[in-house]
């Protein structure tokens, strides 16, 4: 088996609530062994399919597959192989987290010994040992939701949703919870809803982009921030009094960067070559007499086609 290879795949997934359809014909396959970032904003389907994904909810078209068999959420063949981390917090407030972990072991079929050693392991992974034997209501916010990931993976899951692993964690947790993450691919599968674009980046092997229901983009964290073109990203600002000629400057502009975008008093472009354009679009900025009130470079971030596909309107 290869990293190529499909563990899961879902073709024509549809759901619709009364007139609106949450997924439209998505179509698309998850490789054994990556960790795929599954984005889009909100009300873009993402949790309606992740819960379709893992058998929670049934498809009202379209077919899914894990490991080349059918998934029927009332024979859930495979089921026992997938864990489940719901963006919601959902543990046992009288329990401790101890207690919880070698529970959630014995319903999987693990033995006493087993569920009870794996829960030891977990604890100590995800930080929770100082607090191993307290109930789980009295467990910081960030806790709970490190208990409710640890929860997702004590029968050791071949495929693993995290739906927003990181809301609500302090930047410890975050990097904690992101390494671990990490440390699972190539042995399992693993798909994560995130609205951190930062965050994705440094997590997937590729990323998954939708939006109303319906797939924008599927390919390799580089390849994705290559659709803005290549190189680094090139912003300048005018100063107040020199925004009036912005529309001819970008004419002259295209000469050495054909690719521009105009944002208010910004203009936007990508270049391969920063070092060489710069002063010939400052020297265009002389000539004219322009002042300029800030100029930066940086690399494209996912966040940049992010915003490009989905658009900058705000969602509910």
């Amino acid at each position: 088996m290869t990293l190529q290879e499909p563990v899961l795949r879902a073709t024509g997934l549809t759901k619709r609530y009364g007139d609106v359809a949450a997924v439209d014909g998505l179509s698309f396959d998850v490789r054994r062994g990556e960790v795929l970032g599954f984005l889009g904003p909100n009300g873009a389907g993402k949790t309606t399919t992740l819960r379709m994904l893992c058998g929670l909810l049934r498809p009202d078209a379209g077919r899914i597959e894990l490991d080349g068999r059918p998934l029927d959420p009332d024979h859930p063949h495979g089921l026992r192989s997938v864990g489940v981390s719901p963006q919601a917090v959902v543990i046992w407030e009288t329990l401790t987290p101890a207690e919880q972990l070698e529970f959630t072991g014995r319903l999987y079929g693990l033995t006493r010994q087993d569920a009870r050693g794996r829960a030891a392991e977990l604890v100590a992974t995800f930080g929770l040992t100082e607090k191993a034997n307290r109930l789980g209501r009295t467990l910081s916010g960030g806790m709970q939701r490190r208990l409710n990931i640890a929860l997702a993976l004590v029968h050791r899951p071949s495929v693993l949703f995290l739906d927003e692993p990181q809301a609500g964690l302090d930047p410890q947790s975050r990097v904690l919870v992101r390494e671990y993450v990490r440390s699972l691919a190539g042995s399992a599968t693993v798909i994560v809803t995130t609205h951190d674009m930062e965050e994705a980046d440094k997590l997937s092997d590729r990323v998954c982009i939708i939006d109303r229901g319906r797939l924008l983009v599927l390919d390799t964290v580089a390849a994705v921030k290559n659709r803005l073109g290549e190189g680094d990203l090139v912003e300048l600002e005018l100063a107040e009094d020199s925004r009036a000629d912005l529309s001819t400057l970008t004419d002259e502009i295209r000469r050495y960067a054909p690719s521009i975008e105009t944002n208010g008093p910004s203009l936007r472009f990508t270049s391969t070559d920063t070092a060489g354009v710069i002063p010939e679009v400052l020297a265009v900025l002389r000539a004219r007499g322009l002042r300029l009130r800030r100029l930066s470079t940086r690399e494209r971030t996912l966040e940049d086609v992010f915003i490009r596909l989905t658009g900058r309107g705000l969602r509910e």
